[in-house]
């Protein structure tokens, strides 16, 4: 994708300097341009790969040419990853080496846990999982809001081991009488969940515009109402 060199498709590097950033060459242009290119895959390659959290977009143009298409060189390396038994994910608002499905079971045999998220989701119960749903498809949603849709109360203490997975955290407070804190999902959220941002969640598109997913919906407890049973919903009731 050499001619993505010229032509800066894509997004280039910020304008924005770091201390002796004049001291590293981002441009090469005393390479040829496919040796050019090959380097600058290289060192986006060896930026991820040495990071323990995606990198974002804005970290990696630091290493390349500022008409240089982070995107293309992206795809490049991905192409070139093609049978390699890991791949570079879209994930968390920024690029990760992770391992691919297929050898998930492996991964779990040698080290107990899938590797690329905390390993903290799977010790949530179906109903803190059903919640995480809820806040991650209606947020900003108050406790309150919460409450209303299961038809149980949601306790802090309910929430304080979401917060505490580092799924969750505040978010701002509400307009509705007594202004109560709403609730967010997190990037640790995107990361376990292999998600890039709140738009990969599944099929969010298509439930919102069959009227399947709405915050009225939610609150008449027209989703789920199967939930509201008492066995379902047990370990919701953990009071204050």
């Amino acid at each position: 994708m050499v001619d993505a060199v010229r032509s800066g498709r894509g997004k280039g590097r910020s304008d924005n300097d770091r201390p002796n950033d004049h001291l590293f060459d981002r441009e090469l242009d005393h390479l040829p341009p496919e040796a050019r290119w090959r380097e600058w895959m290289h060192r986006i390659e060896a930026t991820i790969f040495a990071a323990s959290e995606p990198v974002t977009r804005e970290v990696l143009a630091r290493v390349v040419g500022k008409s240089c298409s982070i995107d293309l060189l992206i795809d490049d390396i991905r192409e070139e990853l093609r049978g390699r038994p890991y791949d570079l994910v879209a994930v968390a608002g920024g690029w990760k080496h992770l391992t691919r499905p297929a050898y998930a079971d492996a991964i779990r045999s040698a080290f107990g846990t899938a590797v690329g998220g905390s390993g903290r989701a799977k010790d949530l119960t179906q109903s803190q999982v059903l919640v995480l749903m809820c806040i991650a498809y209606f947020q900003p949603i108050t406790r309150g809001e919460l409450s209303s849709f299961f038809g149980k109360e949601i306790s802090r203490d309910f929430i304080g081991h979401l917060r505490g997975a580092g799924f969750i955290s505040s978010g701002p407070r509400s307009p509705t009488p007594g202004a109560p804190y709403t609730y967010v999902t997190t990037n640790e959220f995107l990361l376990e969940f292999g998600l890039d941002t709140l738009r990969d969640l599944p099929d969010f598109e298509a439930l919102e515009d069959a009227g399947l997913l709405s915050k009225e919906k939610l609150l008449a407890g027209a989703i789920v109402p199967a939930f509201s049973s008492n066995h379902q919903t047990a370990d919701l009731e953990v009071e204050d």
